[in-house]
């Protein structure tokens, strides 16, 4: 069936343009309608007035239960709830069990992975990040070259590495390779016991603290080795005021450095916790307010390029214990998008164009990638109610869980615009 898409709203973040037009379908392939366009006589009339068409979004880094862990997220769900959520490209970490710390492990997922693309209509693309330490345990390396003759993404252990000579002899290492290294900033003593970010929230909960330098005492051993031996890298998770001011800082030096931080930072923080929902149990842990307006600001100026999901599903049996006892992390795929939308475009906090950059074209240039060319369409008014069985991700592990939000992404089969 051919389909008229009438006064769509289109969101290019490569040329930062966003404006309001006809979109004519044929056969998958999408084009403008201009006063010259023939329009086939089998045309079916869709008003396109709330619907948004734009580039699907790239993941940077999420996790699989996928090997080891299928009673929380099956590789088939993991893929059905990247796609659900707009995501055409979704990055995943090694810290599966196996661990995804050699070539075999690899090689092995990715033959699964290419065997479920087949069954999977509009199937989004699965990269592998190949982990830098054995077990992903930041203690030995691994056979990292013989890891870079797979097609991995790039290197991470989606972990800290405690030993900042490690650090440096990785880096001095992976210099050669043209793949993204992902470096995740903290430090486990400054942290000790900590559940919540230092501040008046985490007093007047009475949740042991975990100070700032935790993760800006790591962070900025990071950049100066990174400026001492110049191979680019991506800062994961960057979740402080005096975090983003580092990488400004750093940014401005030269120094050879992306960075991200993750979407439930953008939109939540330490006063959430106040009803102790082990679903808002991050690492690293929400930040203050002001830590919030940082990060949102950060994205807004560039000094952080990305968003990332960082989509980790749990058991209903692992998450439904005391805050303090449950693991961390939180699914997100499926919800991020329109929950960003709501509350930071709709409240005027980001530009439209800037958040979908920030969560498409600007992640695969941090992957050294092309941006995305597959379109999706976005109703940002729909309405749906998150249930179990309006999930695809088998984990249930989200605040939202039960509770109604606006914003849906429909499928348009993978189509290019011309």
């Amino acid at each position: 069936m051919n389909q008229l898409f009438q006064q769509v709203r289109i969101l290019d973040p490569i040329e930062r343009r966003d404006r309001v037009v006809d979109i004519l379908v044929i056969d998958g392939v999408i084009q403008e309608v201009s006063d010259n366009t023939q329009l086939p006589t089998d045309l079916e009339t869709i008003p396109g007035q709330q619907l948004i068409l734009a580039p699907g979004l790239v993941d940077l880094y999420s996790h699989s239960g996928t090997p080891g862990h299928e009673e929380r997220e099956t590789l088939t769900s993991l893929l059905k709830a990247a796609r659900a959520g707009g995501f055409v490209s979704v990055n995943i970490l090694p810290d599966t069990l196996p661990a995804l710390d050699r070539a075999s492990s690899i090689i092995s997922l990715d033959r699964e992975y290419h065997q479920l693309a087949a069954q999977i209509p509009n199937c989004p693309q699965l990269g592998y990040w190949g982990a830098l330490t054995l077990g992903v345990e930041g203690a030995a390396m691994t056979e990292l070259a013989e890891l870079a003759t797979t097609n991995i993404t790039g290197w991470a252990d989606g972990r800290a590495i405690a030993n900042p000579a490690l650090i440096r002899r990785l880096l001095e290492y992976l210099q050669p390779f043209d793949l993204p290294i992902g470096l995740y900033a903290l430090d486990r003593q400054l942290r000790g016991q900590g559940l919540a970010r230092a501040g008046a929230a985490a007093l007047k909960y009475g949740l042991p603290v975990d100070p700032v330098s935790s993760e800006t005492a790591a962070l900025a051993a990071i950049i100066e080795i990174v400026a001492d031996i110049a191979t680019p890298v991506h800062l994961m998770r960057i979740s402080t005021r005096r975090g983003v001011e580092l990488i400004a800082a750093a940014k401005q030096r030269g120094i050879p450095i992306t960075a991200s931080t993750t979407w439930l930072h953008l939109i939540a923080n330490t006063s959430d916790l106040a009803t102790y929902d082990p679903n808002f149990k991050l690492t690293p842990p929400l930040g203050t307010a002001d830590d919030q307006i940082a990060l949102i600001e950060g994205i807004k100026t560039g000094v952080l390029d990305a968003i990332a999901i960082d989509h980790h599903a749990y058991t209903y049996e692992e998450k439904t214990v005391a805050f303090g006892e449950a693991p961390a992390g939180a699914i997100g795929l499926e919800l991020a998008l329109p929950l960003l939308w709501q509350q930071l475009v709709v409240t005027g906090k980001l530009a439209a164009i800037e958040l979908w950059a920030a969560l498409s074209s600007k992640p695969a240039q941090c992957l050294h990638q092309s941006p995305p060319t597959q379109l999706i369409l976005f109703d940002p008014y729909e309405s749906w109610l998150v249930t179990p069985t309006s999930l695809n991700s088998l984990g249930r592990n989200t605040p939202w869980l039960g509770r109604e939000i606006i914003g849906r992404v429909n499928d348009l089969n993978n189509s290019q615009l011309i």
